[in-house]
């Protein structure tokens, strides 16, 4: 593993951004967290204690011209890491304005920031999101199909599959892009805009579609993400889990530790082309009924319960073949779902004994 050199991470003292500082920041010549410490994740709005004293904290937003120009002054990064998103599903229908200025208008002027100070990375990885191929696609009668986003009067008639089809893992290279979320539309636009900016300045570009990452060290206030950790504390507390739907909306779920070691395979030893886009998933779709069902065993609480409620522009099936990106680079995921929901348990518990 050669060293990164100098990396600056976007939104790097989230979940996502600790977890990989951890793991890597001790190796890096500097390691720089652009954050505005947001309350929706940072209720106390200072630097968590868990992101690793090798990290340069740095407060300040992504969207904000003058602190990336204060930044970049000094700072001449190899890599970044751009995290920085606002990542609620369901919110971003409501709030499109929000996700938009973040997402997208945040990735621009970080661009346009680069091109001020006269500097180009020579590397650019993007945390992505399974939510730009929205359904992807379906089979019927062996032939696939783009079935598009369920209704609003589809999913009121209880109609959550599409008749005769089966769905079909996710894969970069034959999934064609169709979201269905304004947050996944962003998350796409973030892909577009780097992509092409990228390919103008010879800089090289890496993606990663992140499939749904749980564990330790995620946010336990934030309701708009997180779906393992919500049902963990409502089990803990004894709650029977609500599950939406029939119980069958399928997700893969990988874990935080494999998510972060993808990261940091990628920063370190990338693999030859300009422009990679890599799937990181666990690559076993499961039931939210399933992942409910574990989670009240695990602390004896009453059975889920399925309510039938749904939510607008939410994905029915989601998960990803992971073949192409084990072929990719030097990867694999190693927490199983069982394993994986009983560590983010145990940490559930220490938190609370520690508060």
């Amino acid at each position: 593993m050669s060293s990164p050199g100098t990396v600056l991470v976007t939104g790097g003292a989230g979940f996502i951004g600790v977890a990989l500082a951890r793991k890597l920041a001790a190796d890096a010549a500097r390691w720089v967290v652009l954050d505005n410490l947001h309350p929706q994740v940072h209720a106390e709005g200072k630097r968590p204690r868990e992101l690793t004293e090798s990290a340069e904290l740095v407060i300040g937003d992504v969207t904000d011209a003058d602190a990336w120009d204060h930044l970049l002054r000094e700072l001449r990064p190899d890599v970044v890491v751009h995290l920085a998103a606002e990542t609620g599903t369901a919110q971003s229908l409501h709030e499109a304005t929000r996700h938009a200025q973040v997402n997208v208008v945040g990735t621009t002027a970080m661009l346009d920031a680069f091109a001020r100070a006269g500097h180009v990375p020579a590397h650019f990885v993007l945390s992505s999101s399974r939510a730009v191929y929205g359904e992807g696609q379906w089979e019927r009668d062996g032939v696939r199909f783009s079935p598009g986003q369920r209704s609003h009067a589809q999913l009121a008639a209880g109609e959550w599959d599409f008749a005769g089809a089966r769905p079909l893992p996710s894969a970069a290279a034959v999934t064609p892009p169709a979201p269905t979320s304004i947050y996944g539309a962003t998350k796409l636009g973030q892909e577009h805009l780097l992509r092409v900016w990228c390919a103008s300045h010879d800089s090289t570009l890496t993606t990663l579609r992140l499939q749904n990452v749980y564990g330790p060290g995620q946010s336990l206030i934030n309701s708009y993400t997180g779906i393992v950790s919500l049902f963990s504390q409502l089990a803990k507390s004894g709650e029977a889990i609500p599950v939406y739907e029939d119980g069958g909306i399928t997700r893969d779920f990988v874990f935080i530790e494999d998510v972060a070691d993808a990261f940091v395979e990628i920063i370190t030893d990338p693999p030859s082309g300009v422009d990679r886009v890599f799937d990181i998933g666990s690559g076993v779709g499961t039931t939210v009924l399933e992942l409910a069902r574990r989670i009240a065993d695990f602390h004896g609480a009453p059975a889920p319960r399925i309510t039938g409620a749904f939510r607008d522009g939410d994905v029915r099936h989601c998960e990803c073949s992971i073949a192409a990106t084990l072929d990719g680079i030097q990867w694999r995921p190693r927490w199983s779902v069982a394993e994986g929901v009983g560590a983010l348990q145990r940490w559930i518990d220490e938190q609370v004994v520690g508060a």
